[in-house]
């Protein structure tokens, strides 16, 4: 690449850059100087799960869908069988037809637990309040509300339905039970909802979530800038 001086009719010299002389053999290939670069926004190698970043093979791709359909069959069945057990199982007598009998000694529990100071039970004053004030008046109906949940919620992680929703929704159930001051299987639970939560664009790819996401995005696409019906004429809007 050089300067040329080019001297046109007014006497005026205009420097003009000359392009690279072509050194190949073979033909010239045009670059795109302009052209952001793959690796620079971490678009290398999507092809070739050994250059991603951890990260970025666990929560985006396809190969690690197979790692989160396991953890969401595992995950899944453990909810399933929670709330089948509190509706035809060993605890239906504490739950579905006890009147919330399950809830409402958990719920008290946790309330002992508090005043007592001893750790056992809820950590926090504002959560024994409502444990007290809600939780334990309101035991009949949300010991029912939460065996269906727990069905609902065990069945949308294993078929892949809105997987990372459903994954919220049992962190969510989790984080009850533990601010009650029950651990059990709880922290498992959690942190295996929380990976899902992560993993919400890829853990449901061998699922329904193929399907579900696409529409849903169309959804809310057509409720924020709704198409005219073809044949229709466009709604004069009065300016004041």
């Amino acid at each position: 690449m050089g300067l040329r001086s080019d001297t046109p009719s007014t006497g005026s010299s205009i420097p003009v850059i000359e392009p690279p002389a072509n050194t190949q053999n073979g033909p010239s290939e045009s670059v795109d100087l302009l052209a952001p670069s793959a690796a620079r926004f971490g678009l290398a190698g999507m092809e070739d799960p050994q250059r991603l970043r951890v990260s970025d093979w666990l929560f985006r791709s396809h190969q690690a869908s197979v790692l989160w359909l396991l953890v969401r069959i595992w995950l899944g069945y453990q909810w399933i069988n929670a709330g089948y057990q509190k509706i035809w199982g060993s605890e239906r007598s504490a739950f579905w037809f006890g009147s919330g009998a399950g809830v409402k000694g958990f719920a008290t529990a946790g309330v002992a637990g508090s005043t007592a100071g001893k750790g056992t039970g809820a950590s926090y004053g504002w959560w024994a309040g409502f444990l007290h004030n809600f939780v334990i008046p309101n035991s009949a109906w949300i010991a029912k509300f939460i065996s269906l949940a727990e069905i609902l919620v065990g069945l949308a992680i294993l078929l892949g339905f809105f997987t990372g929703a459903a994954a919220a929704a049992g962190l969510s159930l989790n984080l009850v039970y533990m601010f009650t001051g029950s651990a059990g299987v709880n922290p498992m639970y959690g942190i295996l909802s929380v990976l899902l939560v992560l993993a919400w664009r890829n853990a449901g790819w061998f699922g329904l979530d193929p399907i579900a996401l696409p529409a849903w995005r169309r959804l809310r696409l057509r409720a924020i800038d709704p198409a005219p019906t073809p044949g229709t004429a466009p709604k004069a809007v009065l300016v004041r």
